[in-house]
């Protein structure tokens, strides 16, 4: 059975509490930081897609120079308090320091960044000072990490930048697409105000592009454009049964868990996600946490091929939910328009592709899995449509850019998940980092 309010409120606050709790006082993050060696050839450095030098904010923690650490941090990403919170840190920078090494644990560089990013944030101190304005007009689709970047860039050496917005707030994948237990509306919404606080920057919300806004427009009217436009749209399965009464996608539940209380958001007894990767992850431990009894994870591959982090797996395993691997979804039985069981196949890894990996094939073995509410989070398309209508070159509806980020289009650049599919909050950042620095020299010459 479908149903909202199934916790009381000290419940849902407790399953939703914050994941990755910060340093409980000064003391805690110095002592961390001390523990650094300061590589000379720093593997953290070299991991990280926007390049912060990690020993140098680290050692300033550790001299008690909170400030200097958060400006460090923010010249290479404007984003780090975001990315303290949710970037794959065991895979990046954590998962490359040299402790590793030594089998011991690795130094908490995401705690540490999150220790002076938010005390910079919440202390609103002003560590850029924005150059005087260059009488150049540059519009940005789309505030999310991108967006927010590449403004934030462009803003600081002066340029007035305008951005243009399709939701109600700024932070994008941030504010609507991530785990609530990762973090909270407030936060993006603080983050978004620190961003732009730095002056030059004005947000139109409710402003989407192809309906409220048009490409050729903006190109007419400004000096440059920038697309952060993501993605968004759930890949369908194409199965029978899929469009029935309880079958929901990962985007748009997430994207209703954080716009709505959480006993306003239905969640089944029985709830079946079909996926491994992050946003699989995200729902599934969210619809536990949200009340549901049973929630089983299905993936055709098998967990050695899995898209998500040993971290993330984990939260899901200690959160309850089943594994169902080398299972692939093939027809959705509803009674009276409710979806009642999934019906799978067995599957079995075949050959290998180009890549290496190898794919799944059906056995021609299948099983049932009762339920009454399907996740789907089997990954995204870009907006196709979009993309197409704008004649904007592209592969498989990723945008195509070259080497300065720029599109087909004169003058429009574009950069984090609308190019390369939907990868990680830090790599938007970058894009929209270096995509500044290419429209800068663009307008200046």
């Amino acid at each position: 059975m479908i149903a909202n309010r199934r916790l009381t409120e000290e419940q849902y606050q407790q399953n939703f509490a914050d994941i990755h709790p910060p340093f409980e006082n000064r003391e805690g993050a110095i002592i961390e930081a001390n523990r650094c060696i300061m590589c000379y050839d720093a593997p953290c450095i070299k991991m990280c897609p926007t390049h912060i030098n990690i020993p140098k904010f680290i050692k300033q923690i550790a001299t008690d120079n909170v400030k200097g650490s958060a400006r460090t941090i923010f010249t290479d990403n404007i984003m780090g308090a975001s990315c303290s919170k949710v970037c794959p840190v065991e895979k990046l920078c954590e998962g490359s320091c040299v402790y590793n090494l030594l089998h011991e644990e690795p130094i908490q560089i995401a705690r540490l960044q999150r220790y002076s990013t938010e005390k910079a944030m919440y202390n609103n101190w002003q560590l850029f000072e924005r150059k005087p304005s260059l009488g150049k007009k540059v519009a940005v689709v789309g505030a999310g990490p991108a967006g927010l970047a590449c403004a934030f860039y462009l803003a600081k050496e002066g340029v007035d930048v305008t951005i243009f917005e399709k939701e109600s707030k700024g932070g994008g994948l941030m504010t609507y697409g991530i785990a609530a237990y990762k973090v909270t509306p407030e936060f993006c919404e603080d983050e978004v105000k620190y961003i732009t606080s730095i002056g030059g920057i004005d947000i139109r919300y409710n402003q989407e592009l192809g309906k409220d806004v048009h490409l050729k427009d903006l190109q007419d009217n400004f000096d440059a454009v920038f697309l952060g436009i993501g993605v968004g749209i759930a890949r369908r399965l194409d199965i029978s049964g899929e469009d029935s009464q309880g079958v929901e996608d990962a985007i748009s539940y997430i994207y209703n868990l954080r716009t709505n209380d959480f006993s306003s958001v239905p969640v089944g007894d029985k709830v079946v996600v079909i996926g491994l990767g992050m946003t699989a992850i995200d729902a599934a431990t969210q619809a536990k946490r949200l009340g549901a009894k049973d929630v089983t994870i299905v993936y055709r591959r098998t967990e050695n091929e899995k898209p998500c982090t040993d971290v993330e797996l984990d939260i899901a395993k200690l959160d309850g939910c089943n594994m169902e691997y080398l299972a692939a979804p093939k027809e959705v039985y509803a009674e009276n328009g409710n979806v009642k069981t999934l019906v799978c196949s067995r599957m079995k890894l075949g050959d290998a592709d180009a890549s290496g990996r190898r794919s799944p094939v059906e056995t021609g073995e299948t099983f049932e899995i009762e339920c009454d509410m399907i996740i789907k989070a089997a990954g995204q398309t870009p907006f196709e449509g979009l993309i197409s209508n704008y004649e904007l070159q592209n592969s498989y509806g990723k945008v195509s850019v070259n080497s300065a980020y720029e599109t087909n289009w004169k003058g429009v650049f574009a950069g984090g998940d609308c190019i390369n599919g939907g990868k990680e909050v830090v790599n938007a950042a970058q894009d929209g980092k270096l995509a500044a620095r290419s429209i800068l020299e663009y307008i200046l010459n």
